[in-house]
């Protein structure tokens, strides 16, 4: 975080830990390995705050995507510390396939958990092709919040996390009128979604 990738050296690494250099090669062959885990204990926390949050949600769709938008722009997740990590770690993944499976910005389990919640919306508005319209949604999704961690990142002091929930929320409304609403609240309905 504080001297960008390349930087960080094992010789900087057992300085800082005040650890013996053979200390972090018994545990770790060489730095790629080191860094390789601690790439894995980033993607690990990331799930544990986000599987905390959903356990604490409904299992509506509308709630699991107000939950995973919530929690990806909350300060526990979307912090300096956090966002220069994931970007030194974003930036070594073109060349680095061990680190980019941590960090990619199509991330599987991610990309399920969005795209299965409004694969289940598409599916009861009866909408057409409702599978692609789930899978544009979803990458649409994941892209703003790339976004927003990139202008979180760059703007720091005057970045909104409420602005940046409504803008998400503003593009949801527009999709699905019928379940959100453009402040982020789940639109609560009565009876069978309309037919299209």
């Amino acid at each position: 975080m504080e001297i960008g990738f390349s930087s960080t050296s094992i010789s900087e690494i057992v300085n800082r830990a005040r650890l013996s250099r053979g200390m972090v090669h018994l545990y770790f062959d060489n730095k790629n390995a080191l860094l390789v885990a601690a790439a894995d204990h980033a993607a690990k926390t990331y799930y544990s705050r986000l599987s905390n949050q959903l356990a604490e949600t409904s299992s509506c769709p509308q709630a699991i995507l107000e939950t995973v938008i919530l929690s990806d722009l909350g300060e526990a997740l979307l912090n300096q510390r956090t966002v220069k990590i994931w970007f030194a770690f974003r930036g070594e993944a073109h060349s680095n396939k061990s680190i980019a499976q941590f960090s990619d910005t199509r991330d599987k389990p991610l990309r399920d958990l969005i795209f299965k919640a409004f694969l289940e919306i598409t599916t009861a508005q009866q909408l057409p092709d409702p599978g692609k319209i789930a899978r544009d949604a979803t990458h649409g999704t994941l892209a703003m919040l790339e976004g927003m961690w990139t202008d979180y990142l760059l703007h720091s002091d005057s970045f909104s996390r409420a602005s940046a929930a409504r803008i998400i929320f503003r593009f949801l409304s527009a999709l699905f009128p019928l379940h959100f609403s453009l402040d982020g609240a789940i639109v609560q309905r009565d009876g069978p979604d309309p037919a299209p």
